[in-house]
């Protein structure tokens, strides 16, 4: 039986888990070798999708566990024929990766625009206006580590720290390594907080710029 749900608890070290489905009544055991995300590690709050079954007189387990948005290698249709179905051209990407393609490629020049405005009235130290890059490269680089660091169970990045450096500046640094890396990108919840980091961060912005007069 084909189900969704959220993994609930993960046990890094000894490699096991249990994913909760909305309106089920117990927890659903999995194990890693059940678990299918390429880059992505099993961790609790990661929405899945997975199918359960019932042995013996054990519990249901959950197999083929992967987040909602990886397509399984084995599963999935050979490229030629997914480009055929589509007219010859690439498959779309998931509706909420699309509306965020289209969100960044109007927050993006805008933010670089506001920024140069803000240097050039001197609401903003030229300083200030350029560590707004460096601040998306270093986030990018704290999602990269703890991707890095996820892959091999070792110390991993609070997601405190990353949604930090994204309400700092560093979100479109953020987005990027979410969509290249692949780190991030399934679980709603974080994704949520991401964007309200954003929201916020231009809200500041738009507060600092408005009650800063030009010199």
């Amino acid at each position: 039986m084909n189900k969704q749900g959220t993994i609930v608890r993960w046990e890094a070290d000894r490699g096991f888990g249990f994913v909760r489905g909305p309106g089920t009544e117990s927890d659903v055991f999995f194990h890693i070798r059940d678990f299918r995300g390429g880059n992505t590690t099993p961790s609790e709050g990661l929405e899945v999708r997975y199918e359960e079954i019932h042995v013996g007189g054990k519990g249901p387990r959950a197999m083929a566990v992967m987040p909602l948005d990886y397509v399984d290698p084995r599963r999935a249709p050979p490229p030629e024929s997914s480009r055929r179905a589509h007219g010859g051209k690439r498959p779309p990407p998931p509706p909420h990766v699309a509306a965020e393609m289209r969100a960044m490629l109007l927050l993006v020049p805008a933010y670089a625009a506001a920024l140069v405005w803000a240097a050039w009235t001197q609401r903003l130290q030229v300083p200030v206006a350029l560590a707004a890059p460096l601040l998306s490269v270093l986030t990018f680089y704290l999602y990269w580590r703890d991707k890095f660091a996820a892959q091999r169970n070792a110390w991993r990045t609070p997601e405190n720290t990353l949604h930090a450096a994204s309400l700092l500046g560093g979100w479109p640094g953020a987005w990027l390594a979410q969509r290249l890396l692949r780190h991030k990108s399934a679980k709603e919840s974080f994704r949520q907080v991401y964007w309200a980091t954003v929201a916020l961060h231009w809200v500041l912005l738009a507060l600092w710029l408005y009650s800063t007069p030009a010199r």
